[in-house]
């Protein structure tokens, strides 16, 4: 068996177009780290390298099988993938093979991988300090955002903290317990805290010093609800749920610029919700960390299908539709019909509520304005189904659109601060905006800290909808056991809690056969 430098057994087996690699396989390398890393160029293709990651159609699609399709948000169409519609209906004999899951472990330590070699290497560079601390705070800031995706699906996963060379490196076993991955993440991010900048403006595909206070905020607060709500792992740690909320809160301050320490301009609410999931205003105030893509791509990863995955099929044809209330339309192609909004969800919005007038399309329109399909609760209209319209580009070019997922969103972490804060006058302002943007009135006055708090998790349903973030809200609530697929499916909080670490990662692993 041959051993030379390579960055990641599992990723090996991705470039050689393998689903899973033998042991006896001789690994494929992307560069020599003897002769990277020598000037300015060398360093940031090197951490747009490690970026890139994210962008590959696996992870980007596993975002939303994962995150939504599990839940009450989303279902698939009956044709869809035996893999994607086993995480829809909870068929966990299907999940230590899953191709999705399968995928989402890979391409997160690939990420993991790519960010350790900056790491390593960085500090050694030739280049302007400004620039590597800059580098050097992204990579931090990109592993810890990977192995807190890892941590919230998986549980305990592996923690590589160098760079995976050899065979040998690829035999790590599981973080000891749940402070052990915490402690890595947090460390990661106040390291990218301290050295990296705010930028002027959003930089599509790239983080600043807001996006990782965004995210050790994210990563407090889930940590402390779940060890509040008795998630197993979380239930263990020895960090205190009073002190990781009041984290939580001081994090999301940050990023709201409520610390006069750490001043920030750049990000916040958006006034209209269209204007957030503008392609074009991909540097927009909401906008902490975008996934970059672009329809001027050559391959899909470098632009994106994703609006196709959300929107139905309607004839194969340019559809139109309405801009929340005026009389402008504008055009779409149609789709595959993969992440199917469920109809008790798209009910279940409060009267009035403009996030399911002018983010869920129920018709659809021709240039001139007139009906061509729409969706009716008995059945008899054309549309198949509500569907979301966050991921539209007017200016697709054929497959090819510039709809982004957003990774980090201000609105999530203005609700993140609400919640970890509890019912503060602060706490209710933020609340309250979020509603009346909505078109919705003021929460009740008054509530005591538990009504608060469950009433921002019932909000975050539908401020955060179609975003990969409902299952994370489940899971650290302990409410897996709610969802009516569990239930029907008779699954014990063991079966449920996590899913398994991949087989084909545990064949490659040593380290986990233990």
């Amino acid at each position: 068996m041959k051993t030379t430098k390579i960055y990641f057994l599992i990723l090996a087996a991705m470039v050689a177009g393998l689903s899973s690699c033998s042991l006896e396989e001789e690994p494929y390398g992307f560069y020599s780290e003897d002769n990277f890393y020598q000037t300015e160029g060398d360093a940031r293709a090197a951490i747009n390298y490690a970026f890139a990651t994210l962008t590959y159609i696996e992870y980007s699609r596993a975002l939303y099988f994962i995150g939504d399709m599990p839940t009450e948000i989303l279902t698939t169409k009956g044709d869809a993938s035996v893999d994607n519609r086993a995480l829809n209906t909870w068929r966990i004999d299907n999940f230590n093979t899953n191709g999705t899951l399968v995928n989402f472990f890979k391409y997160s330590y690939i990420a993991i991988n790519r960010a350790n070699a900056v790491i390593k290497k960085m500090p050694d560079t030739p280049i302007d300090q400004q620039l590597k601390d800059q580098y050097l705070g992204e990579a931090y800031f990109l592993r810890a955002y990977n192995y807190f995706c890892l941590s919230r699906n998986f549980g305990l996963v592996p923690l590589h903290e160098g760079v995976v060379e050899t065979l040998q490196q690829t035999a790590t076993p599981l973080a000891a317990n749940m402070d052990a991955i915490y402690d890595r993440m947090i460390a990661d991010c106040e390291q990218a805290e301290e050295l990296l900048p705010v930028y002027d403006t959003p930089v599509m595909g790239r983080v600043d010093r807001v996006a990782a206070q965004a995210l050790l905020a994210k990563i407090y607060l889930y940590a402390a609800t779940a060890k509040q709500h008795n998630v197993p792992l979380y239930r263990e740690m020895t960090r205190d749920v009073a002190t990781m909320y009041t984290e939580a809160a001081r994090y999301a301050a940050r990023v709201m610029g409520k610390d006069a320490a750490y001043p920030q301009n750049t990000y916040g609410f958006e006034q209209n919700l269209l204007d957030i999931y503008d392609v074009e205003k991909f540097t927009g105030k909401e906008n902490l960390f975008l996934m970059s893509m672009d329809r001027t791509g050559e391959s899909e990863g470098q632009y994106s299908k994703i609006s196709k995955m959300f929107i139905p099929y309607v004839d194969g044809a340019t559809i139109w539709l309405r801009q929340g209330d005026s009389n402008n339309f504008i055009k779409s192609h149609d789709g595959w019909g993969e992440y199917r909004t469920e109809i008790d969800f798209y009910n279940s919005f409060e009267e009035g509520d403009l996030r399911r007038k002018h983010l869920i399309a129920d018709k659809v329109y021709n240039q001139s304005g007139a009906v061509t399909a729409e969706w009716k609760a008995d059945g008899s209209g054309k549309l198949l189904y509500p569907f979301s319209r966050k991921y539209i580009d007017p200016q697709f070019d054929g497959d090819k659109t510039s709809t982004r997922p957003i990774l980090l969103r201000f609105s999530d972490i203005a609700m993140v601060y609400a919640e970890a804060a509890g019912p503060t006058s602060e706490a209710y302002a933020v609340m309250n905006f979020i509603r009346r943007r909505a078109g919705l009135g003021d929460l009740p006055p008054g509530l005591s800290t538990e009504q608060f708090r469950e009433k921002i998790y019932q909000e975050r349903k539908f401020e955060m909808a179609f975003e990969a973030e409902r299952m994370y809200d489940i899971r650290r609530q302990g409410r897996i056991g709610e969802i009516k697929e569990v239930m029907e499916a008779g699954l014990t909080e063991s079966q449920y809690s996590f899913y398994p670490i991949p087989q084909a990662e545990i064949n490659l692993n040593p380290g986990l056969r233990q």
